[in-house]
């Protein structure tokens, strides 16, 4: 005999929740538009001064003037876990000082024309918690 699947449902979760999720996470993926396509890039960040910092391996050329960011944290077998998305101006870190740093302290996936380090500052963000149903 099986069992019938748990019901899950989704809570929304408050701006400062989503965004501690966020800063105890280390893993995300840069979203955007490149030539009337969607592309997904993943990334490594950081939260510092109120602004995201994400290491991507993305064309500094192609990241758009607002950029968009996803986190989760998602069980497979239960079904439970976080997902958040914050979308905000982006701006190319150029400062070699501050590139260094940054390059030093988020590991990539490449080097060279296509890492990319970017600061997110988030206007907008939405997180949902996936949770069983209570019965």
């Amino acid at each position: 005999m099986s069992t019938p699947p748990a019901a899950l449902r989704m809570v929304e979760v408050s701006g400062a929740e989503a965004l501690w999720l966020v800063e105890g996470s280390a893993l995300g993926r840069l979203v955007y538009a490149q030539r009337d396509q969607t592309v997904v890039r993943p990334g490594r960040h950081t939260w510092e001064y109120g602004r995201l910092v994400v290491r991507t391996p993305a064309p500094a050329a192609a990241v758009p003037a607002t950029a968009t960011y996803q986190v989760d944290e998602v069980r497979a077998a239960t079904g439970t876990g976080w997902s958040v998305t914050l979308a905000g101006p982006a701006e190319v870190i150029t400062d070699p000082d501050v590139a260094a740093h940054y390059r030093r302290t988020l590991t990539g996936w490449s080097h060279g024309p296509h890492d990319t380090l970017l600061r997110i500052h988030p206007k907008t963000v939405n997180g949902f918690r996936l949770a069983r149903a209570e019965a």
